[in-house]
């Protein structure tokens, strides 16, 4: 009978030659750079993977920069390093994302630049809606629903962004035709909830007694923020107009129709459109360079009837997710029916592949064995520990110069030790001290145990195990990073992230996606 471990090794090498089989390539792999990640985004995320469901063998990879210009230049650097045959990018801001863009246009990759824009040349296609043209649109109708006096309070979005200069700009432009409507102030927002309620807050403290009939946030959450900042502030409530109009339970439609704002604009996602229009350019057909989408205006008079479509719409989009799920379900299937044949065409190599494998099974055998171990306590099965000859722990400067080999009751002693460190992970102030009394042994005693068995010293396996803890919950859980963080041990959100960043290479932040 084959030792187990020559036994694994070779069902490694079956799977591998049933994997070379049957995986296929997709034929072109499209590069999504969101500028940030927001409920308008989720929804133009999932319009894109359903336009890739039905084109044949595309494959979509997202990267989200949460608003950071230097984030989102490092991502689209890293998309194109990874061989992505186009780029969809809407960029944070105007003027800081454009030299990421023309590095990957002057490497051959296809650039479309949606929703946003940028202040350089080097793009194959735009599409977007007219940011100039809601502003303008939103600015008529708040002149006519003031009845052509009185005073507004505009909130912007992100500074430098391109949806937020045009519609600033198409705002002011409609309300300079209406003398008797004037904008009291023009504050700074970032697009977020959070931001417009503190920047709101804080102006209604310096200007208690400034009237204020109507609030323009350049999107809904910004409207939502603003409209807090009136209710806690007991200020006597004015109306409140947004952007972006989505459906959903906090969307911009239901909100309008409720009447907690009084107006919003459609902001269309379109993601589908924009994945045919990424399709089309990789495949050579004709394809217009600039794209305009059309929108509307949601009022107290469209909002119920919009809603209604709007919930439809998504009904029949989860409806045709779960189908193509069953569909993805039954070509599994039929894939693992056809590597039954192809796995019969590699008997002959597989064979001599085993013989190969078997003596390299004898010869490196403690080798073998030593690298299962090392990397992590985690990865051990107590019940895969040889005993008869345990292997020797490495000596080094910092190790005892009597460590102990390895003996015969490891299994116990790696379950009792996993289970120590496991149910005390959340202590931040454990120590190798309190993890030896918990195994009632020494502190050197523990040290050299685990040093033997591992490689590593217990400390060392202590970060590890947390670090595969905030792993875990990172992409169950909805929780932030820093409540990750200090669930699992840590003291300080940032030495989290740097460690995280260490043992995987990548940030919390992108594990989760």
């Amino acid at each position: 009978m084959l030792p187990k471990l020559f036994c694994k090794l070779f069902l490694t090498a079956v799977l591998l030659t049933m994997v070379g089989c049957q995986s296929h390539q997709p034929h072109y792999v499209i590069g999504v750079s969101q500028c940030s990640e927001d409920i308008w985004r989720d929804k133009q995320n999932a319009e894109l993977r359903m336009g890739a469901y039905l084109q044949e063998n595309v494959e979509l990879r997202f990267a989200a920069a949460y608003d950071s210009d230097e984030r989102q230049v490092e991502q689209i650097d890293s998309l194109v390093a990874s061989g992505i045959d186009l780029l969809i990018v809407a960029p944070n801001q105007v003027a800081t994302i454009s030299p990421a863009i023309d590095r990957a246009y002057d490497k051959g990759i296809p650039v479309i630049v949606f929703e946003r824009k940028t202040n350089s040349q080097k793009y194959t296609a735009f599409i977007s809606a007219d940011n100039y043209e809601m502003g303008s649109v939103m600015g008529a109708y708040v002149a006519k629903r003031l009845g052509g006096r009185g005073s507004v309070l505009e909130i912007k979005g992100l500074e430098g962004s391109s949806p937020a200069i045009e519609r600033h700009h198409g705002f002011l432009g409609a309300l300079a035709r209406v003398p008797g409507v004037h904008v009291v102030d023009t504050l700074q927002g970032d697009w977020t909830e959070p931001t417009a309620y503190q920047t709101v807050t804080s102006w209604l403290r310096q200007h208690p007694d400034t009237p204020v009939d109507l609030v323009f946030g350049m999107n809904d959450r910004t409207a939502i923020g603003a409209r807090t900042a009136f209710i806690e502030a007991r200020r006597p409530l004015p109306l409140f107009c947004g952007i972006d109009g989505l459906p959903g339970q906090q969307g911009g439609i239901r909100q309008v129709r409720d009447s907690i704002l009084d107006a919003s604009y459609i902001y269309p996602t379109h993601g589908d459109k924009v994945l045919q229009l990424a399709v089309d350019i990789l495949e050579g057909r004709a394809y217009q360079k600039e794209t305009r989408l059309q929108s509307a205006l949601v009022t107290r008079d469209n909002a119920s009837v919009l809603l209604m479509q709007t919930d439809e719409m998504l009904r029949q989009a989860d409806y045709l997710d779960k189908l193509h799920d069953k569909a993805d379900s039954y070509v599994q299937q039929l894939d693992t029916q056809r590597t039954i044949t192809w796995l019969a065409c590699g008997v002959i190599v597989l064979l001599l592949t085993a013989l190969v494998l078997l003596y390299l099974y004898y010869i490196g055998r403690i080798n073998l064995q030593r690298e299962r171990v090392v990397n992590t306590l985690w990865n051990i099965n107590p019940e895969d520990i040889v005993t008869t000859t345990p292997p020797t722990a490495e000596v080094t400067a910092e190790t005892p110069a009597d460590v102990a080999p390895a003996a015969p009751d490891e299994p116990l002693f790696i379950t009792r030790f996993k289970e120590v460190v496991e149910s005390r992970l959340t202590d931040s102030e454990l120590s190798v001290e309190d993890l030896a009394a918990d195994m009632n042994l020494s502190r050197v005693q523990l040290y050299r145990k685990v040093k033997a068995i591992s490689g590593s010293t217990p400390i060392e396996l202590l970060r590890s195990a947390r670090l595969s803890r905030a792993y875990q919950m990172l992409i169950t859980t909805d929780k932030t990073v820093s409540e990750v963080a200090y669930e699992v041990g840590f003291t300080a959100p940032s030495y989290f992230t740097k460690c995280f960043k260490d043992e995987y290479g990548l940030l919390p932040g992108e594990a989760r996606k």
